[in-house]
């Protein structure tokens, strides 16, 4: 901070600079008092909306969103740039101002505030807050079109409240219709899929596999025994043509022979054909399974989402009559805005007090920057930190003569520093005194 390195040498600071202080301190007072009380009124009033619940209770889902998701929608519909240009076209609002409609509409936005207030009666585990009240408040800068403006907003939402629920339930119950159709297309669709699959690899379903598999051990079986006697017969043959001369019954048996032969072998390619078939088919079923196992697990997906489905499109149907008859969740007007009796107070004192304060810090920069700017070293504590050398004596400042007596008095007190009160210099206690006196200014503006 320059020079002022102790609180005895801030306190110098105060005592060189006091007028410099005290004169801005004192302007800038008065113009934020002159400013606060030029500032036009406001005034404020609200209307009070009642949420009644529902004299039949609804699903879940409409118990725990109706209140504040449709105030939400309200809100959102209500200050939106068409409904807020159609209000300040029946209220004349903002005629005297040389606004753009832009304008008009974002100082009428500013000026309406929507607050829900919770309701005092105890919610189950895991369910919203809802909703026991709406205040309606807009600010304007004449009472009676405060009222008229609070009064119309709160028409607006018991107009809209009813219309929202009715819609949201009927959009609700035409989502879900259309659900409950699509996921039905989406079943029938899958399961002529599944079927087509099933026939293009009848012989590979998973359900014929054991089947399958004890026939190609039977064909197994088979096989063998008529090699077996395909051995036999041709060791007959052999023995009969091991004979030097066949008679005719010999002939006879090599033709029965060979006619057996012929029969076996046939019976054999027939056996190795099946058993190959099997074979390719036992080889495809796990391909076969996985697709079909594939199959039933999006089906059961689907029929699981056509389920739920199901019971929301019969909530919001329950939900819809509930909104048709009266009987949800629904806005009635508690208390019409009234025309305020006074503007808003606290807005103007505060910004007084606030401007006095800054011009008191104001005065206190600009005493220090002056301070800065014209550097004097006026303590041995200071020639000894600025320049590193100890004064070898330091001469006190010889005081001025006494003044006349007719200066005795409140300048007195100003300038004689050396008497103090309460421990504290005079001008201390007097630069105190005027602060809290213009405070006191200030908060009576």
């Amino acid at each position: 901070m320059g020079q002022i390195q102790s609180f005895e040498e801030f306190v110098n600071f105060l005592s060189r600079r006091r007028w410099i202080i005290l004169v801005l301190a004192v302007i800038g007072t008065l113009l934020s008092a002159v400013y606060a009380k030029s500032r036009p009124d406001t005034f404020e009033t609200a209307a009070v909306i009642q949420v009644q619940s529902a004299s039949v209770q609804g699903t879940d889902a409409q118990r725990s969103s109706a209140a504040a998701a449709t105030l939400q929608a309200i809100e959102q519909r209500l200050t939106t740039r068409q409904n807020l240009t159609a209000l300040i076209e029946r209220h004349a609002l903002y005629a005297g101002l040389p606004l753009s409609l832009d304008k008009k509409i974002d100082l009428l936005r500013a000026s309406i505030t929507f607050q829900g207030v919770e309701s005092a009666a105890g919610q189950s585990f895991g369910e919203p807050q809802s909703l026991s009240a709406i205040l309606v408040f807009a600010r304007m800068g004449e009472a009676d079109l405060a009222a008229r403006v609070a009064n119309d907003l709160a028409q607006g939402i018991l107009d809209l409240s009813a219309a929202g629920q009715r819609d949201k339930a009927d959009q609700n119950v035409a989502f879900f219709r259309q659900e409950v159709g699509r996921i039905g297309l989406e079943i029938a669709r899958l399961e002529t899929e599944a079927a087509a699959y099933k026939n293009a690899n009848a012989g590979s379903l998973p359900e014929l596999r054991d089947a399958k598999r004890d026939e190609l051990v039977n064909l197994d079986t088979d096989l063998r025994r008529l090699r077996q006697d395909r051995v036999g017969l041709e060791g007959q043959a052999a023995q009969i043509n091991a004979r030097g001369s066949l008679r005719a019954t010999d002939r006879r048996s090599l033709d029965e022979i060979a006619a057996g032969l012929a029969v076996i072998d046939a019976q054999i390619t027939s056996a190795e054909a099946r058993s190959a078939d099997l074979k390719a088919e036992l080889s495809t079923s796990p391909e076969v399974e996985r697709v079909l196992t594939g199959f039933a697990r999006q089906l059961e997906q689907l029929r699981d989402q056509h389920d739920a489905a199901t019971t929301r499109m019969v909530e919001a149907e329950t939900d819809a009559r509930l909104a048709a008859t009266q009987q949800a969740e629904r806005f009635s007007l508690l208390e019409r805005a009234i025309i305020p009796e006074g503007p808003m107070g606290g807005g103007n004192r505060k910004l007084a007090i606030a401007g006095a304060l800054a011009s008191l810090l104001a005065g206190l920069a600009v005493a220090f920057v002056l301070d800065l700017i014209h550097p004097v070293i006026r303590t041995a504590a200071q020639m000894e930190r600025q320049l590193d050398l100890r004064p070898v004596v330091s001469i006190p400042e010889i005081a001025a003569a006494k003044p006349e007596q007719g200066r005795k008095g409140l300048l007195t007190l100003i300038d004689d520093p050396t008497k103090p009160i309460a421990g504290l210099p005079r001008y201390a206690v007097f630069a105190g005194a005027a602060t809290l006196a213009l405070l006191a200014v200030a908060a009576l503006a």
